[in-house]
């Protein structure tokens, strides 16, 4: 069974914040239920308390179907790590989330105006397989407490590329599940269909984000900034861009995918009408699953 969810980065951008300035959190959940979604990925201007948080998701009838965590274990060791996302692991226990999206952020530049895609940290293989075992100590413990560690690969990261993303998942365990999204691999210049049929075993979570290819060549021959990207309108929702989710949803289909499929597109809302795209994300990606014979709940 799989439930659509959505980011709220659409209408809430934390990274831009100027840039959704005219949009409300709860503007955001409103459409994004009233459109069809069943769950919302978790969002920095949401209520911090897990009470607080409950009643603000179920006043919309939404379920927590995950949300981002920026991790720091380049710079700090698994106990330490774990002293420092104990709150927002137990809160997505408390919440019946299905995640905790991971991303290594201690050295990331996909925050930094003007600083070159280009310029992003890389890791060894070997530097990979020692930071794969520090990450299999984090989702262990977090798989004790209830909440799967699903790594997201992100541009701008030391995990971004199809190689990185092959490291990753060699050199760590089963408990370190992927958070599988379209976009941000395209825009790294990976196989999707590969990676996917590959990892399919560790895929736990899965972003749906299109790439507007004349879009993606512009900003990769000008080497510019990933947030200049997002300005720029690189990534869209589904059924927007270049991606066959057609053929995503197959492969999906094949390995018997089972979780959340989330429609995640950061674009200027100037642009891009948060509802007008959210609405046609959710109508492309439950075309794309019944398509493929993946049945979708509408329950929260």
């Amino acid at each position: 069974m799989i439930k659509a969810g959505i980011s709220p980065i659409c209408w809430q951008n934390d990274d831009l914040p100027a840039l959704t300035a005219g949009f409300t959190m709860e503007q955001a959940l409103e459409e994004a239920r009233d459109i069809g979604y069943s769950g919302v990925e978790r969002g920095q201007r949401m209520p911090q308390d897990s009470g607080p948080l409950r009643a603000y998701l179920d006043r919309y009838g939404l379920a927590l179907c995950g949300g981002w965590c920026s991790g720091a274990l380049l710079t700090q060791s698994p106990v330490e790590e774990r002293v420092r996302i104990r709150a927002q692991v137990a809160q997505f226990a408390e919440l019946g989330a299905p995640c905790l999206v991971y991303a290594e952020c201690s050295n990331s530049i996909q925050s930094q105006p003007g600083v070159p895609l280009s310029t992003r940290p890389k890791l060894t293989r070997d530097e990979i397989r020692a930071y794969a075992g520090r990450l299999t100590e984090l989702a262990k413990w977090m798989a004790d407490q209830g909440v799967p560690l699903a790594y997201h690969h992100h541009m701008g990261t030391i995990i971004q590329s199809e190689t990185d993303i092959n490291w990753l998942m060699e050199f760590s365990t089963v408990e370190v599940t992927l958070c599988f999204d379209t976009g941000h691999l395209q825009f790294g210049g990976g196989d999707i269909l590969a990676t996917l049929q590959r990892w399919s075993d560790r895929v736990h979570h899965v972003h749906f984000k299109d790439i507007r290819p004349a879009v993606l060549a512009s900003v990769l021959e000008r080497d510019a900034a990933f947030l200049d990207a997002v300005v720029d309108g690189a990534f869209t929702v589904p059924g927007d861009g270049s991606i066959d989710f057609y053929a995503v949803a197959r492969q999906l289909s094949a390995v018997d995918y089972r979780g959340w499929i989330v429609v995640e597109a950061e674009q200027d809302p100037q642009r891009a009408p948060p509802r007008a795209y959210a609405a046609k994300g959710f109508a492309h990606t439950i075309a794309v699953c019944n398509s493929a014979g993946l049945e979708v709940s509408h329950e929260a």
